[in-house]
């Protein structure tokens, strides 16, 4: 019996070398990235309904949602873990594509795409973690928007550019939420559509040339995408668990007067930055150095040795053995400063 082709099916190739389809090579994490921000786009809208931006009542709809609304505690703790996800999956997409040099040319712009993916989607769990407006967000909400102050000559305009005023207060949350909304959920799906575009037009998945292919085998688009739809349900049964089981964070409101606590603690993406915070200038190691990351994750595909042809399409090609070594160094380094974060040690005698 012959497959009639549905729209789904035209979004992807014909068919995909077979060895390069297996799981155990993609990780599962581009398609899985698509799916939970299909998960984030439905949930959201599904929390606009309740949610209302003013910081007298923008913790007690969140309350409502969670304790009052029917099922709204599935909703908010789907929307919370899926965006948890999200970055954890994205950076698994990123390592992988670096540890397998499928960043070579003619994907090495791409890359940078999906590098943008990982500040956008980073960027939208942060704004989305400061719309609770209650005291579990203290950190985001004064000692991270702080940072920008420490940006020589142009902090203290950012500043009020973020916040609007001295100090976070209505129309912070407002621009908080604007940016939430419409500036990053509007640069992540453009940005992922070209990121996608850019995949088929770079000629799919990384692979070695023809002659060079171990084994010719391929799989259709029925087959590709009757795994993808099985990834999908796995996904939903796990993150339906996930959402019985671990609620999102809640706290009290935050009201005039309050002040940062001393155990206040960034969101869990940023508690290395936290930590590097602990050891000096607030510019040095809250600015410079994060953008100083990003900018060495960009450089990979252009300033260091790339994989030979022959060489892609499998874990670790000796090409961009380099690449590989600092990268590994890396993600140590920032385990660790997170580590350190979570469990920091007594300075007591």
């Amino acid at each position: 019996m012959t497959h009639r082709p549905s729209f789904f099916h035209h979004l992807h190739p014909p068919t995909i070398p077979a060895p390069q389809a297996r799981f155990r090579y993609t990780l599962g994490s581009g398609g899985l990235s698509v799916y939970l921000i299909l998960v984030l786009i439905v949930t959201g809208i599904l929390e606009m309904f309740f949610y209302i931006p003013s910081p007298d009542e923008a913790a007690e709809s969140v309350q409502t949602l969670a304790f009052l609304v029917p099922y709204g505690w599935l909703v908010r703790n789907l929307h919370y873990w899926a965006a948890q996800l999200l970055v954890v999956v994205v950076i698994i997409h990123l390592l992988r594509v670096a540890f397998t040099g499928a960043y070579a040319p003619p994907r090495r712009f791409n890359y940078l795409l999906g590098l943008a993916l990982l500040v956008l989607s980073v960027m939208l769990d942060f704004t989305g973690y400061v719309l609770r407006w209650d005291e579990g967000v203290q950190w985001a909400l004064v000692a991270g928007t702080n940072l920008l102050k420490s940006i020589p000559g142009l902090g203290a305009g950012l500043y009020r550019l973020v916040v609007g005023g001295t100090q976070p207060g209505p129309a912070a949350l407002i621009r908080f939420y604007a940016w939430h909304i419409f500036g990053l959920t509007l640069g992540l799906l453009g940005v992922g559509a070209w990121h996608l575009f850019r995949v088929r037009r770079d000629g799919g998945i990384a692979v070695p040339p023809a002659a060079a292919r171990r084994d010719p085998s391929r799989i259709s688009r029925f087959e590709l995408v009757r795994r993808e739809a099985l990834a999908a349900i796995l996904a939903t049964a796990a993150l339906i668990v996930v959402s019985c089981v671990l609620p999102a964070p809640i706290a009290p409101p935050i009201r005039e007067g309050t002040a940062l606590a001393v155990e206040a603690r960034a969101p869990w993406f940023f508690l290395w930055v936290q930590q590097l915070l602990k050891w000096g200038d607030p510019f040095i190691f809250g600015v410079l150095i994060p953008v100083m990351v990003i900018v060495l994750l960009a450089g990979i595909p252009y300033w260091l040795p790339n994989p030979r042809p022959e060489e892609l399409g499998r874990w670790f090609p000796s090409g961009n053995r380099t690449a590989q070594l600092l990268l590994a160094i890396l993600v140590i380094i920032l385990l660790l400063l997170t580590i350190l974060a979570l469990f920091p040690l007594s300075t007591s005698a």
